[in-house]
């Protein structure tokens, strides 16, 4: 009779237990925005099957509304899906979603969120922005790099003449075009990994960008290992973190000796953030591993988007002639294309 009892009295707590859970757990699905019913372990997975990922959202989002949330896995996603929200997420709630999902790739390309695009928002994001505004992208910094601007111009409109009459991939050589100038602003000069290391950031980059399953089940770690793409990001970023190692160790070596490793004898941006490192003023010190982590961002962010946004127009302007025309005469205005301004 007695063990009876302790066992009612075990079964009585645990569907209390069980109950108070449940009940927690409706009354925060309550509050969420709508969205697609979903099943135990994979969430709303499956309404993502049978169409490109922006088709299949957008047709979601005409029957959920423009705020919409689904379960991927472990993971909840809330959609927007109009300018309105947008508007809210971005701008009146910015700081409620200022901090980014921790992804496996990301912390491994960030440093442990080390970085500026990817680390939290808090203190030291603050501080890396600031550096970022008001030291490496100063409107000084921005200048001084002129000369570098107009070198990989050219080299870009020399090349198009020299294929003249010959298929030439225009995507990839205005990616070279980009990349190079961050390079060359970033490290003083053109270093013989440069080929490689641009290749070695694109691939990762693109795991970075890339699904993998053990995102959206963080807490199964088996799928890391399943997946692959933790172990090929590692050797990747392996690979970079050597290049650009080896980088900064010669700008130390150069700077000891009171040399700057600029084009023009100027501080380089990894001479900017090494001067900073051993100012020792900052709130959060900054390390090699920062540097690298900062250099990262600012390769990914300076390529893709300008290249992407250079080959987009050019697409539109061959599509639309009269504004070719019109651009082109404005060139014409203001260059006498070997970079030399005349106006």
């Amino acid at each position: 009779m007695q063990f009876f009892n302790l066992v009612s009295i075990f079964l009585f707590v645990s569907s209390l237990f069980l109950f108070r859970k449940w009940k927690k757990s409706n009354s925060q699905t309550k509050r969420l925005p709508p969205g697609p019913w979903k099943v135990p372990f994979l969430g709303s997975m499956f309404h993502m099957l049978g169409g490109l990922p922006h088709h299949v959202l957008t047709n979601l989002a005409k029957k959920y509304g423009p705020l919409m949330h689904l379960q991927l896995g472990e993971m909840p996603v809330v959609v927007v899906t109009s300018p309105e929200m947008a508007k809210e997420v971005l701008k009146t709630h910015d700081l409620a979603f200022a901090s980014r999902p921790k992804l496996v790739a990301v912390e491994i390309v960030g440093y442990n969120g080390t970085d500026i695009a990817f680390s939290p928002y808090g203190d030291y994001w603050r501080q890396m922005r600031k550096i970022c505004v008001m030291e490496l992208l100063s409107a000084k910094n921005v200048r001084s790099f002129n000369s570098i601007r107009r070198d990989e111009v050219c080299s870009l409109i020399e090349f198009f003449r020299s294929s003249a009459g010959e298929p030439v991939n225009v995507t990839k050589r205005i990616y070279v075009f980009a990349s190079s100038m961050i390079f060359r602003s970033a490290f003083g000069k053109v270093i013989k990994e440069q080929d490689e290391c641009i290749r070695l950031i694109k691939d990762v980059s693109g795991l970075v960008g890339g699904f993998d399953v053990a995102d959206i089940f963080p807490s199964q770690k088996v799928l890391h290992v399943l997946s692959g793409k933790k172990g090929k990001t590692m050797y990747l970023h392996h690979k970079i973190d050597t290049i650009i190692e080896n980088v900064i160790n010669e700008h130390k070596q150069n700077l000891a000796t009171g040399k700057f490793n600029g084009q023009l004898g100027g501080e380089d941006l990894i001479d900017v953030l090494l001067r900073l490192m051993k100012d020792g003023s900052l709130q959060f010190p900054i390390t090699t591993d920062n540097i690298k982590a900062i250099f990262i961002d600012l390769f990914a962010g300076g390529t893709e988007t300008s290249s992407s946004t250079v080959t987009w127009a050019m697409v539109e302007m061959m599509k639309n002639p009269s504004i070719l025309i019109k651009a082109q005469s404005e060139i014409l205005d203001t260059s006498d294309f070997e970079g030399r301004e005349i106006k």
